[in-house]
């Protein structure tokens, strides 16, 4: 009996122990179901893109570090989301800095797909296309705007294309056309341009070139061929006064003439290229006869050009055009020679290339001009008060590359100054 009893006294305090460890069990998951809720909300929160919400402190260690933990991570992601925000506003700044470039362009700018259907045009497009919005030109083909004068052309093959763009038929425009490359889907960018006022200046510069050949140089021949009958006495004796006036009269008029012929030069070089008529020519007669056509001109300077015969040299070149080269260096040295020191000419080989140096004393060039000299209009006479275009050089660099050659300089101020011309060598 009293074993019994003992049994049962175990029993009760056994389930009175078991309902206090459930009720505190039931506490603590109580505490991890709201711990869980407030995590839960948070997470939400920051789903929608509320990055404020943070969990507030908890007492349990345990719980503190996780939230911890989140909290940072609420922060971190705050902040990424402000950078974010600050690159998201530098690249729309960016793009609308870079459309404004586009449109504020000459040219038109289209964007097309390999079936010509237009994605994206610029405002000048629009403007030249008659078209109000630009949404009412995406998806159309670019051929119901523009005509081509070759319809058989692709978009990788439009460069400097003439085209006529129908809303605008008296104006000129040509195309080029420009493949988009790393992108998945063949994009192409066509870039218009008005042409129409080149033309016309063209056009212009053409008329003006026909008054040089015409109105200009045919009145100063006509003035030079009438001074050599005063200087050879056809209308009477003439004193030596006179004498004097009409030879710098000459002198003045032939330099005027040259003036033209070298801008006549440059503009034929400018629109045709150079046209060579290459034959064999042997150096030494051929440079004896340009000395002796310039010996008079460095004679009135107080110089004398000096060309000493050596080995007998060959090339094939165009004699026309060489005479003019030399003839430019010689009148180059003899403008810029303040010395009574000769010029000088050689000639020589060197690496396949036959060489033609030409070596004034004067007040030879600096460092600075050097690489400028050859450039069209740029002319070192100036300084000296001499008239001169700047263009004599310029040509002639244009003459020796025609014949696959170059001119180069190397010069010590007031001291020397050698214009090399390097010529293929005859094989």
């Amino acid at each position: 009996m009293s074993y019994f009893y003992i049994i049962n006294i175990c029993v009760i305090i056994l389930f009175v122990c078991l309902f206090f460890i459930t009720r505190k069990t039931n506490k603590r998951w109580s505490k991890i179901n709201d711990y869980l809720g407030k995590v839960t909300t948070t997470v939400d929160s920051i789903r929608y893109g509320d990055l404020t919400t943070k969990i507030t402190k908890s007492d349990h260690p345990t719980y503190q570090n996780v939230t911890n933990s989140i909290n940072r991570m609420v922060e971190t992601l705050n902040d990424r989301e402000k950078m974010i925000a600050e690159y998201q506003s530098e690249l729309m700044n960016q793009n609308r800095l870079l459309e404004s470039v586009i449109n504020s362009l000459s040219d038109g700018i289209l964007i097309i797909n390999d079936k010509f259907e237009i994605l994206r045009a610029t405002p000048k497009i629009l403007k030249w296309f008659g078209i109000r919005k630009g949404k009412n030109i995406i998806g159309k083909n670019v051929f119901e705007y523009i005509q081509l004068a070759n319809d058989d052309v692709d978009a990788d093959n439009l460069e400097n294309v003439e085209i006529f763009i129908k809303h605008m038929p008296s104006n000129t425009f040509i195309i080029n056309s420009q493949p988009l490359v790393h992108i998945e889907k063949k994009r192409y960018v066509l870039i218009i341009k008005d042409v129409t006022t080149e033309r016309e200046i063209e056009t212009l510069k053409a008329d003006f070139v026909a008054t040089l050949t015409h109105d200009l140089k045919v009145p100063i021949v006509a003035a030079s061929n009438m001074i050599d009958l005063f200087l050879s006495k056809k209308f009477g004796d003439i004193s030596e006064k006179q004498e004097y006036a009409l030879s710098n009269m000459k002198a003045s008029n032939k330099e005027l003439l040259n003036l033209v012929q070298i801008l006549l030069d440059t503009y034929k070089i400018s629109d045709k290229g150079i046209e060579l008529y290459k034959d064999n020519l042997n150096l030494n007669p051929f440079l004896e006869s340009v000395v002796e056509e310039m010996q008079p001109l460095a004679k009135e300077a107080g110089i004398k050009i000096k060309f000493e015969q050596t080995k007998d040299i060959t090339i094939n070149a165009d004699a026309l055009q060489l005479h003019r080269v030399v003839k430019n260096l010689l009148n180059n040295a003899i403008d810029h020679s303040q010395t009574k020191k000769d010029i000088e000419i050689h000639t020589g080989e060197i690496s396949g290339y036959t060489t033609i140096s030409i070596v004034d004393f004067g007040q030879g060039i600096s460092k600075e001009e050097i690489p400028m000299i050859f450039n069209k209009y740029y002319s070192a006479a100036k300084k000296l008060r001499k008239v001169g275009t700047g263009l004599g050089l310029y040509l002639s660099q244009a003459i020796v590359q025609a014949h696959g050659g170059e001119i180069t300089v190397t010069s010590e101020e007031n001291v020397r100054t050698e214009f090399c011309v390097k010529l293929p060598s005859e094989k």
